[in-house]
C-alpha cells in the first residue's frame, strides 16, 4: 500500500430522510421516521408503530412519544456512528503496528549502514515522515471512542426513563427529559460535521425517486433548512420556463401530491438552480443574470450580472439546454459554475454571495465546459463527469482550496443515459439528477483527510 494511502480515513456519508407512511388506519399511521445504510451494508430504519386506545390522544401521552421517537433516532445514528469509528479505529491501530516495524526496520538500517545503500536509506526516511502525522490520530480517534460509548449510555438511561414514564405518566419533568434530548442532539450532530467533510471516492447505485416530466429539469431540496423542512421543488423542463411546483414532503412528491405553484416573474434558463435557505437561485432566460426569487414572499430578492458569463447556449455543458450558468450550493455556501471568454471556454468556479450575488471569489479549472456532462461541488471541490449519456464517470476534480486539479476516475452508473441535472446537497449529503424523465438520488462515499496537526 502506499504511503498516501495512509493519510485518509475512509468514511461513509448517510443521509436522513423524512417520514415516510407506509399503511395508514383511520387514526394513525405506522411510521418510518429514519432510514440508512450501515458500513456493513445492512439496511437500519426505525419504525415507531402508533399507540392504540383513547389515551394516545392525550397531549401528555402524544408529547411522550414524540421524545421516544427522537431517542429512537438518535440511538440508530449512534450505532451508525460507532460502527463506522469501530472500522476506522482498527485501521488506524493497524498503521499504527506498520508504523513500529517501519521504526524499527529504520533503527536496523541506521546502526548497520553499510548493508543499505544511500537511496534506500532516504526513502525509508521519507515514508516514516509520511508516516508521523498518524500519531495524534490514534488519540483523536481513541478519544472519540470513549465519547460515543459515554454518548450511547446516556442514550440507554433516557430509553429507560421514558418507558417507565409511559407505564406511570407523570412520574417525570416532560421539559427536562426534552432538554436532554436536545443536548445529546447536538452533540451527536456536532460529532457527525466533525467527520463529515472530505474528498469523493465512490458514489453508489442510482435510486429512482419518481418518474416524470420531460426528458429535461430539475428537482431539489433546500441545501440549508433544518431537516425538519422536507419540501420538495420541481422544476420541469430547461427552456423558458416560469412554473415551479413545491410539494411538503418527499412522499407528496412521489405520489404528486399536496403542492403549491410558483410562477416566477423571470423565466428561467438551463437546469442549474439551486434552493437555498428558502430561496431560489436560478439563470434568467437570455442573460447572464442570476436571480434570487424567495418563496415565502413569492418576490425577487436581488438579480445580478455575472460579468463576462456566457449565455443562451454559449457555453453549455455536453448535453446542451442553455446550461451556460449553474448554481449549487456544498458545505462552504453558494457557487456559480460558467464560463466566459475571456476563460477560453474553461469552466469558471465563482463563490457568490447569497445574500448580493456579488461574485467573491472566482477560479480557472482550465478544464473545457463543453466536453463536461454536469458538475457539483462537494466541501470546496468541484466534480466533473466526463458525459451525460451512459457511460459517464467523475472524470475531473478542482480543489479551490490549493487551486489545483486532479483527473479521477469514479464510476457513476447512468442509468437511464441521459443526465441533465446534477447537484449536491450538503444537507442531505446526497446527489440529486434528473435523468431522461427520472428522478434519482446517490449516495456518496468520502475519505475525511487527517491534518498533520492530528485534528479532524
Amino acid at each position: 500500500m502506499s504511503a498516501v494511502a495512509f493519510i485518509f480515513i475512509f468514511i461513509i456519508i448517510i443521509p436522513t430522510k423524512q417520514a415516510i407512511t407506509l399503511f395508514q388506519s383511520p387514526d394513525e399511521g405506522w411510521q418510518v421516521y429514519t432510514s440508512a445504510q450501515a458500513p456493513d451494508g445492512k439496511c437500519l430504519c426505525t419504525a415507531v408503530i402508533p399507540v392504540q386506545g383513547t389515551c394516545s390522544r392525550d397531549l401528555r401521552s402524544h408529547q411522550l412519544r414524540q421524545l421516544m421517537e427522537k431517542v429512537q433516532n438518535i440511538s440508530q445514528s449512534m450505532e451508525v456512528l460507532d460502527l463506522r469509528t469501530y472500522r476506522d479505529l482498527q485501521y488506524v491501530r493497524n498503521t499504527e503496528s506498520l508504523m513500529k516495524g517501519l521504526d524499527s526496520r529504520l533503527k536496523v538500517a541506521a546502526e548497520s549502514q553499510r548493508s543499505l545503500n544511500a537511496k534506500s536509506f532516504q526513502e525509508l526516511k521519507e515514508k516514516m515522515t509520511e508516516l508521523l502525522p498518524l500519531l495524534p490520530v490514534l488519540d483523536q480517534y481513541k478519544a472519540d471512542t470513549r465519547l460515543i460509548v459515554h454518548l450511547k449510555e446516556e442514550v440507554r438511561n433516557l430509553s429507560g426513563s421514558l418507558l417507565a414514564i409511559q407505564e406511570e405518566m407523570g412520574a417525570y419533568d416532560y421539559e427536562e427529559l426534552q432538554q436532554r434530548v436536545l443536548m445529546l442532539e447536538a452533540r451527536l450532530h456536532a460529532c457527525m460535521q466533525k467527520l463529515g467533510c472530505g474528498k469523493l471516492t465512490g458514489v453508489s447505485n442510482p435510486i429512482t425517486i419518481r418518474a416524470s416530466g420531460s426528458r429535461f429539469g430539475s428537482w431539489m431540496t433546500d441545501t440549508m433548512t433544518p431537516s425538519a423542512d422536507s419540501r420538495v421543488w420541481y422544476m420541469d423542463g430547461y427552456y423558458k420556463g416560469r412554473r415551479v411546483l413545491e410539494f411538503r414532503t418527499l412522499n407528496d412528491f412521489v405520489t404528486g401530491q399536496n403542492f403549491v405553484q410558483h410562477l416566477l416573474p423571470h423565466p428561467w434558463a438551463g437546469t442549474g438552480h439551486v434552493v437555498f435557505n428558502g430561496s431560489l437561485y436560478y439563470n434568467k432566460y437570455q442573460s447572464n443574470i442570476a436571480v434570487k426569487y424567495h418563496f415565502r414572499s413569492r418576490s425577487v430578492l436581488v438579480q445580478r450580472s455575472l460579468a463576462g458569463a456566457g449565455y443562451n447556449n454559449t457555453f453549455p455543458y455536453s448535453w446542451g439546454g442553455f446550461s451556460d450558468i449553474d448554481f449549487m450550493v456544498d458545505e462552504s455556501g453558494l457557487w456559480a459554475v460558467y464560463t466566459t471568454n475571456q476563460n477560453a471556454g474553461n469552466i469558471v468556479v465563482s463563490r457568490v454571495d447569497p445574500q448580493t450575488l456579488e461574485v467573491l471569489r472566482s477560479w480557472d479549472t482550465g478544464y473545457p465546459k463543453r466536453s463536461a456532462g454536469e458538475s457539483f461541488m462537494i466541501c470546496g471541490t468541484l466534480y466533473v463527469t466526463n458525459s451525460h449519456l451512459a457511460g459517464a464517470k467523475i472524470y475531473f476534480a478542482y480543489y479551490t482550496n490549493t487551486s489545483s486539479y486532479e483527473y479521477t476516475d469514479i464510476p457513476f452508473h447512468n442509468q437511464y443515459s441521459h443526465i441533465s441535472m446534477l447537484d449536491y446537497n450538503p444537507r442531505e449529503r446526497v446527489l440529486y439528477t434528473w435523468n431522461n424523465g427520472h428522478q434519482v438520488i446517490y449516495n456518496v462515499t468520502l475519505f475525511h483527510v487527517i491534518k498533520t496537526s492530528g485534528e479532524l
